[in-house]
């Protein structure tokens, strides 16, 4: 039972929730995962000091602003727990980062080495409109010096938000596009005006500003261990499901 400022929530009506909200299915899995990272950390002798914990708590306490003892509480309690609710949540989170650790960290390189070609980036930008003609005036248009794509993108484009930003899409790894478009865009040259594109009954136009050559940086370091990580923690849950 919850009292959350005078009004009383029961647990059935936290359960009859998450079954509304699809939601339920989800929280089983987290539960489980929790306990798959609870054995395998016990079966390695994976301990955290108090002092782990402490640091982390400090962390996350100037990362929440809680200068003071009392706006500690205060926070903890708007959130509607207590101290040791919270040092159990810091608990499993270092536990399940120092499992992945002990578990993947050594493979990392190897898996970026295999797999590089997949973190190599495109800056990429791209004109969608709804009619091929449309699409095939405005690469005439281009070609001949007529306008520039940045300004046909800022004309043309069916997005509001692509118009502004004179069709920028963004950063994109191979896998974030579709196979025969990946196969395209990183066989182009920077500059070069690939199109007219026909994509979901639409028509594109794609510009490739720049390619960033994959390195293993930290971040994608991180990136790399999280996903190997939850493949694994998917394999043990399917095991335990169906054992």
């Amino acid at each position: 039972m919850i009292d959350f400022k005078g009004h009383i929530i029961f647990p059935e009506d936290i359960t009859t929730h998450l079954k509304k909200t699809l939601q339920i299915k989800e929280l089983c899995n987290n539960i489980l995962y929790q306990k798959i990272i609870d054995k395998a950390a016990e079966e390695r002798g994976l301990k955290l000091t108090s002092e782990e914990i402490q640091a982390e708590a400090d962390r996350l306490r100037y990362e929440h602003r809680l200068v003071k003892a009392s706006d500690t509480l205060a926070w903890l309690t708007d959130q509607l727990i207590v101290a040791d609710d919270w040092e159990a949540g810091i608990r499993d989170t270092l536990l399940t980062k120092k499992l992945s650790e002990i578990l993947f960290n050594k493979d990392v390189e190897k898996y970026f080495s295999e797999n590089q070609l997949d973190y190599d980036q495109v800056l990429l930008y791209q004109i969608v409109v709804p009619h091929v003609q449309l699409a095939q005036e405005i690469c005439y248009q281009i070609e001949e010096g007529e306008l520039s794509f940045y300004e046909a993108a800022h004309i043309y484009d069916i997005d509001e938000k692509r118009r502004i930003n004179c069709g920028y899409e963004g950063k994109f790894y191979r896998w974030n596009l579709k196979p025969d478009i990946a196969a395209v865009v990183f066989s182009t040259r920077p500059g070069d005006i690939l199109g007219p594109l026909i994509i979901d009954q639409s028509s594109y136009i794609l510009m490739v500003e720049e390619f960033i050559p994959a390195e293993l940086t930290p971040a994608r370091h991180q990136e790399i261990l999280d996903k190997m990580f939850k493949e694994w923690l998917a394999a043990e849950l399917n095991y335990l499901l169906n054992a």
